[in-house]
């Protein structure tokens, strides 16, 4: 019988918990990995375990927070750095973004479909607000910097980047088109901000390409 050590703290057992978790399921879905799998990997026992997480929705909404919550950090960081040079700016964002859904494999999509309604509302939630954000104030910063054009109001390419997202980096829809997330989320941004750049001074966008 497992027993874990007196000097791991609630908040570091949590944390491995979470770790572990985040690996196995963006990396080959969570359907195929049981509690039993990860308290054995982390040994620690399945009382400390459910002790944290009383079920397998209750550790994926943890986990998910966690990656939004990074991804949020690492947003954030970028706007620090490198406020007011707009083509870094650019340039950055959209490595974070890209670095963060390379994470995400298609297992854990087709499990996100059938995780429940609730689950994927939150997930379209906490993802159409971090793209809000940062997008709007993407945009502003390149109007600024008179590399955006005008005539187009900024809450309506916000909502053209969103309503893309939701509709095409979906479970089914990326299944359906043979598509990684990756290379869909690139697709959506490299196409409408080269309708948005002008065009004989922007920097072009450089959205990572799948190899």
């Amino acid at each position: 019988m497992k027993t874990d050590s007196p000097a791991i703290g609630a908040d570091s057992a949590r944390e491995r918990i979470v770790s572990a978790a985040r690996i196995h399921y963006f990396a080959a879905g969570f359907r195929g990995v049981t509690m039993d799998d990860l308290a054995a990997e982390l040994g620690m026992s399945k009382k400390t375990l459910y002790a944290h997480f009383p079920s397998k929705n209750a550790l994926l909404e943890a986990v998910l927070e966690n990656k939004f919550g990074e991804v949020n950090a690492d947003m954030e960081e970028v706007v620090r750095h490198y406020r007011g040079d707009f083509a870094a700016t650019l340039h950055e964002m959209l490595a974070v973004m890209s670095r963060h859904i390379e994470e995400v494999h298609v297992p854990f999509l087709r499990d996100m479909r059938r995780a429940g309604p609730e689950v994927f509302a939150m997930v379209d939630s906490r993802r159409s607000a971090l793209f809000g954000r940062y997008f709007d104030y993407l945009i502003r910063e390149g109007r600024k910097s008179g590399l955006v054009r005008k005539d187009v109001p900024v809450h309506f390419i916000v909502e053209m980047v969103i309503s893309a997202v939701r509709s095409l980096v979906t479970p089914a829809k990326v299944v359906e088109l043979k598509m990684t997330p990756k290379a869909a989320l690139s697709s959506i941004v490299t196409v409408i901000l080269n309708g948005v750049l002008i065009a004989r001074e922007a920097p072009a966008p450089r959205p990572p390409h799948e190899a």
